[in-house]
Formats: structure tokens, C-alpha cells, sequence
């Protein structure tokens, strides 16, 4: 069976859709780090939140150490039993986290607009 111009365009517009369902959020994810923060909370309670586009260790209480260097978090110390937390790969992008259970400490990127919280305070 011979395929037709027709079939041809078609495969290469299907083509082309997937390749850019792929690539947008891949380029849109290399610069996510300006957008997003990370918000630290340690058994629940939201601990702080700090920008990616500086550098810097943050000590977590006195169980956990963390470092933000080039937009990327890592754990760096943990007291835990299993270090599993300081195995995890590094983040960046929303959505990202890390989490050390025995300590109950989570590492989580957040776009800036949902860590800056709600505009109306109810009473």
C-alpha cells in the first residue's frame, strides 16, 4: 500500500504536536527555579519559605540542614536513622519535594503565588 500526500501531512502534524507537548514544559522547566520557592514545614507547621535564586544552607531546627545552590535543593545533613532524605534527588521544580520522615520535615517547591497565600483574611 502506497500512502498518499495526504497521510504523509497528517503523520507529520501528529508528529509535531507531540514534540511540542514535550518540548514546552521541558523549556518552560529549566527556568521554573524564578518562579518557585521552597516552603519548609516541619511536622505540619509551615517552618519558612525562601527563594531559589539564592544561594544558602538553612538549618532545620536541630535535626536537618538543607542547601539551595544554583535554583536546585538538596539535603545535606540529616539525624535519621536512614539518610534516606539526603539519597533523594535534588529539586527545583514545582512540584518537587523532599521528605525525611522520622524527623517529619518536607522540602517543597511552590510556585510564588501559592506561597504568598490567600488575599482575604475571614474572621
Amino acid at each position: 500500500m502506497k500512502m498518499k500526500k495526504r497521510d504523509i501531512g497528517l503523520i507529520g502534524i501528529v508528529l509535531l504536536i507531540a514534540f511540542l507537548c514535550w518540548f514546552i514544559p521541558y523549556v518552560r522547566g529549566q527556568f521554573t527555579y524564578e518562579k518557585a520557592q521552597l516552603r519548609i514545614t516541619v511536622d505540619g507547621e509551615e517552618y519558612g519559605v525562601f527563594s531559589l535564586e539564592e544561594d544558602q544552607v538553612i538549618r532545620i531546627g536541630d535535626t536537618n540542614v538543607c542547601e539551595i545552590k544554583d535554583g536546585y535543593v538538596t539535603m545535606t545533613e540529616a539525624d535519621c536513622p536512614d539518610h534516606l532524605c539526603m539519597k533523594q534527588k535534588r529539586i527545583s521544580k514545582t512540584g518537587g519535594t523532599i521528605v525525611c520522615l522520622p524527623n517529619r520535615v518536607v522540602l517543597e517547591i511552590v510556585s510564588r503565588e501559592s506561597s504568598e497565600g490567600p488575599d482575604v483574611v475571614a474572621s
